[in-house]
């Protein structure tokens, strides 16, 4: 792109971001302008079910350019700006507020948004979901010490947030259909070891059931469990998955299956519009075949790639994703590509534990807690299709 071209991206997370930063990292030249819906520049997420929840990190510290940086490197940010639209054949992104944007290059890093469970009650503005700081914030101001709460779900978000708030001095009270916390995603051994940390920092474990109902009461929440049981709490905060913001794709006619399907330099279905982060189905050289993954390392491997790309140069997704995860002070980290495994072999040395998890044969996934070396060779082995070990 040359200095009369124009980047738009839509979305201000960590995709969004790493796009622009790579397009100038590479050469690009055009006007690159982001839109975000949030109040802030971009900022770290992971910190707010952990650090920044208990109140470790300050709010400034969550920011992941420096303030000067977006006008040091010429990218315009449009602070609580929402696109409603984008006509691919004018080149066009329309926002909330009437305005017209042309594009040369679009990229829609738009993110996932949290599910709510559908039982009666969850639609309560007061019960909470995680995925902002004003999110975070709040169930800081309503989970202190002496405090009751309640989470549902015992994905990542649940775990840390549970763990967390335990440790800000809650009355912690976790609520799971799991019969142990990401038995299903990670198996038997690794559940056991994530619900002995939440256990060890006083969260009570309600596994092997859902929840039926929410009620307002007595200035609070009276949460029913299936099976009869009810727990009181003054905040309610739903860990139950998310769901990518994939409307502005469909309805720009972009091709979505599971995610907005992109190649492997992110490039979508129509001429000159990429997608990054939580919305793809991107394909992974590596793997050789698509995948969807909401992980935030992987979020800024896309935007690399793109900017990239869009900048003039190339670049494509081979990258096993992963991440980490930290439970109260218990990191876990993770390679893997994520669309399933059938078998396990888990090896443990006091604390510290690796998890493999194999397919067809073939090892497609590491979990590491204490172990370091293992975790690092990991992604290099899953890349290079090693066999599962015996």
């Amino acid at each position: 792109m040359n200095q009369n071209e124009r980047l738009v991206i839509i979305g201000g997370g960590p995709a969004g971001l790493s796009t622009a930063r790579s397009y100038r990292d590479a050469g690009g030249e055009g006007h690159v302008t982001i839109l975000t819906t949030e109040d802030y520049p971009p900022y770290n997420r992971p910190p707010l079910t952990k650090e920044y929840l208990r109140g470790e990190l300050p709010q400034e510290e969550l920011s992941i350019e420096k303030p000067g940086w977006y006008e040091e490197n010429g990218v315009e940010l449009h602070l609580a700006t929402s696109a409603t639209a984008i006509d691919p054949d004018r080149r066009v992104v329309e926002t909330e507020d009437g305005e017209e944007i042309l594009y040369d290059a679009l990229v829609l890093a738009t993110g996932s948004e949290p599910i709510r469970i559908p039982i009666p009650g969850a639609d309560d503005p007061d019960v909470l979901t995680m995925r902002t700081v004003e999110d975070s914030n709040r169930l800081q101001d309503l989970a202190g010490e002496g405090s009751r709460a309640v989470v549902a779900g015992s994905g990542f978000i649940g775990c840390e947030a549970a763990a967390s708030l335990s440790l800000r001095g809650a009355d912690v009270t976790l609520i799971s259909l799991e019969q142990a916390p990401q038995k299903e995603r990670l198996g038997q051994e690794v559940a056991d070891r994530i619900q002995g940390w939440l256990e060890g920092y006083g969260v009570d474990l309600r596994l092997g059931a859902g929840i039926e109902s929410i009620e307002r009461r007595n200035g609070g929440h009276e949460v029913s469990i299936q099976g009869g049981d009810t727990v009181g709490a003054d905040v309610v905060l739903f860990g139950t998955g998310v769901q990518a913001r994939t409307g502005l794709a469909e309805a720009a006619g972009l091709g979505v299956d599971g995610g907005v399907v992109t190649d492997s330099s992110m490039r979508a279905s129509a001429p000159g519009i990429f997608a990054v982060g939580d919305i793809t189905r991107s394909y992974n050289e590596s793997a050789g075949r698509h995948l969807s993954v909401e992980h935030w390392g992987d979020a800024l491997e896309h935007g690399r790639i793109a900017g990239t790309v869009i900048a003039g140069g190339e670049a494509a997704w081979a990258m096993a994703p992963g991440f980490w995860s930290t439970i109260g002070y218990n990191t876990l980290k993770y390679w893997a590509w994520g669309d399933g495994w059938d078998e396990l072999r888990f090896d443990a040395d006091g604390d510290s534990f690796v998890a493999r998890y194999g397919k067809d044969g073939v090892l497609v996934g590491i979990l590491t807690h204490g172990a370091d070396e293992e975790y690092e060779a990991g992604r290099q082995e899953i890349e290079g299709g090693a066999s599962f070990p015996e």
